[in-house]
């Protein structure tokens, strides 16, 4: 009874119209009036979610892909993989993908993905010949790399979620091979796209513009060497990291490029803390959420349905899998991980699943919801820049999504994908 009260009261609040993070703490408020405990120890919980050194991760890589996504580097990621693929049949779906692949290491952000190389590549592809609503596909799915590879700010999220049990390093490098993998799968998708529809080929770019091409890009790319290179290295943690990559992109963006002037700044700022006052607030309500469901033993009384279901852990997986589909589809991605990984890491752990490997599965899952009506949040995004309908970018993205449910289930019953790399690279 305590449960449906509490996930009844939440849902009541959804239907509403409130907010996912108010309908949160208010929902753990009325759970802690109907189990009877003081509302200051709700507080002390929401307090307790966001005072949390590993948290300040987040604000500054969004700090360090808004810098680079406003000063240029999105344009020279572009031209950077124009380089590399674009002379192909269908170069530029490549080069998007790419792009989004340099991108996604950089910002750890699909929406900030979306945006930024929809905006310079779906009116370039369509100049081209390809169409627009194809262009916007392309987009959007291949912007879902950006939560896999690091520095996925939705990997901090997980780890918080686990508790801090869970290593944000370990994260990051379980995501790089699946993120791998998806850009890869996606690739060989439009590679037969436009063979079968005939799509054009690029031009060869002259040795020296590539050079120079090549050489401001991997400026903007060291901001990942610092990331990736700083936290396998041990220099420093992952919070450390990326105030050294916000550092850095300040000074790429600022002194090198030179393309954003000084008076945007103050409104960069205000835009990135505007952003990460609404995670922060969401993180904070969950965490009251999570106690009060720790309280009410829900995540325990889950564990033994799911239990109860079948001995097998790959049947056990696979509901898992279904139930996250259908929840991405409701709601978006970040408030899921703070909701569900309490309630389903128990039972992960109890049929021998790694808390690494169930992290990947989770991002996988989570971002196809992504794309998913009614609330996908990319569907919106890359509908406003492609200027297309949902419906027309959904029916566009029907294959797109085979690749992704195909991803899904090798990341889900392939442990390797996301436990070889952090066993050889974090190795004591």
């Amino acid at each position: 009874m305590d449960a449906v009260f509490l996930l009844g009261s939440f849902a009541v609040f959804m239907l509403m119209g409130v907010p996912v993070a108010y309908a949160l703490g208010l929902a753990a408020l009325v759970g802690a009036w109907w189990i009877d405990i003081p509302y200051a120890a709700v507080m002390v919980a929401i307090a307790g979610g966001v005072n949390k050194f590993s948290l300040l991760a987040i604000p500054f890589f969004v700090l360090a892909g808004a810098i680079m996504a406003e000063g240029g580097m999105s344009r020279r990621l572009v031209a950077f993989a124009g380089v590399l693929v674009g002379f192909i049949r269908g170069g530029l779906s490549l080069v998007n993908i790419l792009a989004s692949t340099f991108f996604g290491a950089i910002s750890g952000s699909s929406v900030a993905d979306t945006a930024s190389i929809g905006s310079v590549l779906i009116p370039e592809m369509e100049k081209k010949g390809y169409p627009r609503d194809f262009s916007t596909a392309v987009t959007v799915s291949g912007s879902v790399q950006a939560i896999l590879i690091p520095p996925s700010h939705n990997a901090v999220i997980y780890s918080l979620a686990a508790g801090g049990s869970v290593s944000i390093a370990a994260l990051f490098v379980a995501g790089i091979l699946p993120g791998l993998l998806l850009g890869l799968s996606l690739s060989i998708l439009c590679l037969f796209i436009a063979k079968k529809r005939d799509f054009p080929k690029g031009e060869v770019i002259p040795l020296r513009q590539a050079l120079r091409i090549c050489w401001e890009a991997v400026l903007g790319l060291f901001t990942m060497v610092i990331i990736l290179g700083g936290i396998l290295s041990g220099v420093f943690t992952a919070t450390e990291s990326a105030s050294i990559a916000v550092l850095w992109a300040f000074f790429v963006t600022m002194f090198i490029y030179r393309d954003y002037k000084w008076s945007e700044l103050p409104k960069l700022m205000h835009r990135t803390v505007k952003t990460v006052t609404i995670v922060m607030i969401l993180i904070g309500f969950a965490a009251g959420f999570g106690y009060i469901m720790t309280l009410m033993q829900i995540p325990l009384k889950i564990t033994g349905v799911l239990a109860s279901l079948s001995d097998n852990r790959y049947v056990i997986l696979m509901a898992i899998n279904v139930l996250l589909l259908v929840l991405g589809t409701l709601m978006d991605m970040a408030p899921l991980i703070l909701i569900m990984t309490p309630i389903l890491m128990p039972v992960v752990k109890s049929i021998g699943v790694d808390p690494v490997h169930f992290g990947m599965i989770m991002m996988v899952n989570l971002s196809i919801g992504l794309l998913t009506p009614p609330v996908g949040a990319l569907l919106f995004v890359g509908s406003a820049v492609g200027k297309v309908t949902i419906e027309q970018l959904v029916k566009a993205l029907m294959p797109f999504f085979l690749v992704l449910l195909a991803i899904l289930m090798a990341v889900t019953y392939i442990p390797a994908l996301s436990l070889w790399l952090p066993s050889v690279m974090l190795a004591k």
